[in-house]
């Protein structure tokens, strides 16, 4: 893995080469999905099924592109027994961790008959993207319905590829248990499309949500304004800040649980230790000998993988702001104290026992994070994804006669007279 001493140069050098993995860099392929979703738009089902048959190679009809009870009820016979009870306990845990989430509508009274507030009320219907390509994520099942469910979104519609002309029983059986309403056997830029413009068979959702891979990502890109969208996401990375404290094989496996996505993956150490920096590549290159997915892995470490070395812990963690990781793991003699001075970073996991997979799959938290540096301004999923704020206010005919000259005097001042006339004429016999 390259070792490299962080200078202005190289730091410059980094960010652009990470930014290249953004879903706003793949122009090239707008054109065929714009074509995709406007396709879907019109034609609906018909076009649908068609895309379906040409990259799914699965023939489906309105008859067959919703999974039936009878499906999911086999797809519990298949799944391992002792899976189910471990998506149990995860669900267990997210569901806690999102409940403490919960906004609840608020009114304040005043004095002179005032009443402010804000109105929470939930989605009325959300789409879930779940991916069903190169590999399989009932964990992203849990992590988008559940937030979903605690907001109390009326109805949750999912989409996933079908693949071989069946769903994985993993996927249907975590949609079952986390609460999905109905799932459809779609993918791609086209179930993004039905989602959000609706079809003879699937209704037309107020938001999608979900990652998916480029074609997914730049059909929700075309698609906002129509609906709803959680964000844009990009391929996965990780960085860890680590000091001499750290364990090198701890990290090193670490780093490639994330390598291991796909090949732009990032993965990332930045640390004030040469020692630590040499070890980790060293236990890096022992792992390889004996990883399932070694090929993607190095792909991703040759194109996006570093160990930067930087002169002091504050300037490590000037890198990783910078940086704005999706995962940051935080591995140093105070990750407490370190957390505190950190602003930039989808998740924090703290100490040299809070591995990454532990917020994949079953600590709490949710796992669909902001890529690509947009934790600088995006949030983790969570409940506030599935509800809307109504503004809420109260004037009594007194309340409002103690004010109105203020409120007129505004509006004439932007010369928007008739703004100043709605509340004056209220007033004008006086």
């Amino acid at each position: 893995m390259k070792i490299i001493k962080l200078t202005e140069e190289t730091r410059n050098d980094l960010l652009t080469t990470l930014l290249k993995r953004s879903p706003n860099q793949y122009s090239a392929y707008e054109d065929t999905v714009n074509e995709i979703v406007e396709n879907v738009r019109s034609r609906k089902d018909q076009a649908l099924f068609e895309y379906t048959e040409k990259f799914d190679h699965i023939t489906l009809t309105r008859d067959t592109v919703q999974v039936t009870p009878e499906e999911i009820d086999d797809a519990y016979r298949k799944v391992d027994p002792e899976l189910l009870a471990v998506i149990r306990r995860a669900l267990a845990n997210i569901r806690a961790y999102h409940e403490k989430q919960k906004r609840y509508s608020w009114f304040d009274s005043q004095e002179n008959g005032i009443l402010l507030g804000q109105k929470v009320s939930p989605l009325s219907r959300v789409g879930v993207y779940v991916p069903g390509g190169k590999a399989v994520y009932p964990s992203s099942v849990l992590m988008n319905v559940v937030p979903a469910k605690v907001a109390g979104v009326k109805e949750i519609i999912m989409t996933t590829p079908c693949r071989g002309g069946a769903v994985n029983p993993n996927t249907l059986v975590a949609a079952r248990e986390a609460g999905v309403d109905r799932i459809f056997k779609v993918g791609g830029a086209q179930a993004v499309a039905a989602l959000a413009h609706g079809t003879e068979s699937i209704p037309k959702v107020d938001k999608i949500v979900g990652p998916g891979n480029i074609f997914v990502a730049l059909a929700k890109k075309a698609v906002y304004g129509f609906v709803g969208i959680d964000s844009i996401a990009g391929p996965s990375e990780i960085t860890v800040l680590a000091d001499e404290t750290a364990k090198a094989r701890f990290v090193a496996a670490d780093l490639l649980s994330q390598a291991e996505h796909d090949e732009l993956a990032s993965a990332i150490l930045v640390t004030t230790s040469p020692k630590l920096a040499q070890d980790v590549s060293r236990e890096i290159d022992q792992f390889l000998e004996t990883l399932s997915r070694a090929d993607i892995i190095r792909k991703s470490l040759d194109n996006y993988g570093y160990i930067l070395l930087v002169d002091s812990l504050a300037d490590g963690i000037r890198t990783v702001d910078e940086i704005a990781p999706e995962h940051l793991e935080i591995v140093t003699s105070n990750p407490f104290d370190t957390m505190t001075r950190v602003h930039n970073a989808g998740a924090m996991f703290l100490g040299g026992y809070s591995s990454e997979p532990l917020g994949d799959y079953y600590a709490g938290p949710n796992h669909i994070l902001p890529t690509n540096g947009t934790a600088r301004f995006f949030s983790p999923l969570g409940v506030d994804d599935f509800v809307k704020k109504s503004s809420v206010i109260y004037y009594s005919e007194e309340a409002l006669r103690a004010v109105h000259e203020d409120i007129e005097a505004f509006a004439k001042a932007e010369e928007l007279t008739a703004h100043a006339n709605s509340v004056a004429v209220r007033f004008d016999a006086e």
